[in-house]
């Protein structure tokens, strides 16, 4: 195999705290990487670019078959007139529309340095361009359902669908969707068989309205499912994360070694933290900011999931509560709103911690000599090597 060498005014590793300034990258002609370190003599380097060199991404959270809403969403309904616009839209396409652009936006994630992906399905339509795809995914089979008597018929169908993937040769499992759309037995048993494949990711603490709905049942989300004559899950007086927790009790007992991924935590609080920790032994946190500026104009509490450590990953969600399934613009929207934060730090949730969830850190995640990870350029940096409005990636391997 051929070497390739690639150098740029900042080199992210991720497997070291800080860049190499006017660094550079060997790799083979697979995108192995063979070496990184700081070059000699950038004059002396025919491909050196004004920007920086990172590791392919991992988009920890996304929708990419509700890719035919694109456009079609008002922004800031709140999560209840959220929910009202997907029940009205997400099934005007026909099938062969949804797999056209699921290949489109999956091609274009690709190009834009995307190497792996956490995805939600609720049908097979992004199946097999999944299992043809470079593109690395593990598919969460999404499950709704508030009635209790639709839990069974809901598991035999989604266990039929976990038979299609499996058919398909991706990898995916069943997984529970949120609080306020499933009976409190359709949770744990989407969460049993979730955890039964060793991964479990679920919709947590995704705005205020979901909270009021279990703390006090009020609310805007409380209202609009009693109008829709849909039951509610029981009011606790405690958040929805420790409902959850509760429901994965009924499911199987803690602790669980599993590999649990929160989603959103807009909502998050310290007392949350202390009790997902409690029996989560790996618990992953994923915040997809510009999703949460679309729908309610909130972001996660990034100072206390910082403070108190957290495996923070970072996804795009879906098109519709999001422009873009670019994951330099959400990291443009963290470093904007959270400018305290290290640019390899940001990287880290953008690329390492993704892999680890995925349990595909011997191959993504870092440059290290050995792995595979998607070599990607970072363009319009400032001098410092942090992001800019500006900023923008293409992959180069």
């Amino acid at each position: 195999m051929g070497k390739n060498r690639i150098a740029a005014s900042y080199v992210y590793t991720l497997d070291a705290d800080k860049p190499i300034r006017n660094g550079y990258v060997e790799y083979d002609d697979d995108g192995t990487i063979l070496s990184t370190g700081e070059c000699a003599d950038i004059s002396l380097e025919p491909d050196f670019y004004k920007g920086a060199v990172v590791p392919g991404f991992v988009n920890a959270h996304c929708h990419v078959e509700l890719s035919h809403l694109h456009g079609k969403f008002r922004k800031g309904t709140g999560m209840a007139g959220f929910i009202d616009q997907i029940n009205e839209l997400r099934d005007w396409a026909g099938r062969d529309v949804k797999v056209e652009l699921v290949r489109k936006w999956m091609d274009k994630m690709w190009a834009d340095g995307v190497s792996a992906m956490a995805d939600i399905s609720n049908d097979d339509s992004s199946f097999e361009i999944k299992a043809s795809h470079p593109m690395y995914t593990r598919t969460f089979l999404e499950v709704f359902g508030s009635e209790p008597h639709m839990c069974e018929g809901v598991m035999t169908d989604v266990t039929a669908l976990n038979e299609t993937a499996a058919k398909a040769g991706i990898d995916a499992a069943p997984t529970p969707h949120s609080c306020y759309t499933m009976s409190p037995q359709l949770l744990s048993a989407s969460a049993a068989a979730g955890l039964e494949s060793g991964y479990l990711s679920y919709h947590s603490q995704e705005s205020q309205e979901e909270e009021d709905l279990l703390i006090s049942g009020s609310g805007a989300m409380y209202e609009n499912r009693k109008r829709s004559g849909m039951s509610t899950p029981p009011v606790t007086g405690e958040s929805s994360l420790k409902y959850f927790i509760d429901r994965l009790a009924a499911a199987k007992p803690a602790p669980y070694e599993e590999h649990i991924l929160l989603v959103h935590n807009v909502c998050l609080q310290q007392d949350d933290i202390d009790a997902a920790r409690k029996v989560m032994k790996n618990v992953y946190w994923a915040v997809c900011p510009l999703s949460n500026i679309f729908i309610h104009n909130a972001l996660p509490p990034i100072p206390l999931m910082r403070k108190n450590g957290l495996a923070i990953m970072l996804g795009t969600d879906s098109l519709s509560s999001n422009d873009d399934l670019d994951m330099v613009k959400e990291l443009v929207c963290l470093h904007e709103n959270f400018p305290e934060v290290p640019m390899t730090e940001l990287l880290q949730w953008a690329s390492l911690n993704g892999a680890r969830f995925l349990s595909k850190e011997d191959v993504l995640g870092t440059l290290t000599p050995g792995k595979r990870p998607g070599i990607v350029l970072v363009r319009n940096i400032d001098e410092d090597g942090a992001l800019t409005a500006g900023s923008r990636s293409e992959r180069i391997k």
